[in-house]
């Protein structure tokens, strides 16, 4: 009697990155061009340490964060992937704190503050969930990541109690509906093993 075959349980790939990626992207001409880009981190695992990253872009480009050393590893690895113009190294990193209130059944707010200012990522109006795969050389990319994502129909950004321009605006992915605003949760970022 044959063996059956065993089957794979274990990525064979090496650990970039666990944690999450949420963000925030708004548009005023339904998705040809932003007016507010955010992209929040909060980074459970990664050769850097764990902590926190903001990089958001409004009339410029600034990065928040509770570790820099992590921040530019991601700059290094991830980001020059999904925004180049987020992994500069030029870029300063000002000091910030985080800190998550809400819920993914109703809104879910990321709230970051510094000495001068203060930031609140609101999602809320949740699609169905679905989980992106994505192994390294998918879409050219050397790098792999596997996430779950929550599309938001609806999103606000606010700085120092100010709400961002912009609207949520519609946005398939791989065949799924989707927004421009998702949280990205339990997500994974692979290399193929050296």
């Amino acid at each position: 009697m044959a063996t059956p075959p065993v089957q794979q349980m274990v990525d064979p790939h090496d650990v970039v990155m666990t944690g999450e990626n949420s963000f925030i992207r708004l548009s005023q001409d339904g998705g040809k061009s932003l007016v507010t880009r955010a992209s929040h981190w909060r980074v459970l695992w990664s050769p850097a340490g764990q902590g926190h990253v903001l990089f958001l872009e409004t009339k410029s480009i600034r990065i928040y964060s509770d570790n820099v050393g992590m921040t530019r590893y991601l700059q290094q690895q991830i980001e020059k992937l999904l925004y180049e113009p987020f992994a500069d190294p030029k870029l300063p990193v000002v000091d910030a704190r985080f800190e998550r209130t809400g819920h993914s059944l109703a809104t879910v707010e990321e709230r970051i503050s510094t000495q001068k200012d203060s930031f609140v990522l609101s999602w809320w109006d949740f699609i169905d969930p679905f989980i992106l795969t994505m192994p390294p050389g998918a879409m050219k990319r050397p790098l792999g990541v596997y996430s779950t994502f929550i599309p938001a129909r609806s999103a606000q950004l606010t700085v120092n109690g100010e709400a961002m321009p912009g609207e949520v605006f519609e946005q398939e992915r791989f065949g799924k509906p989707s927004s421009s605003c998702c949280l990205a949760w339990s997500e994974s970022w692979t290399r193929p093993r050296k």
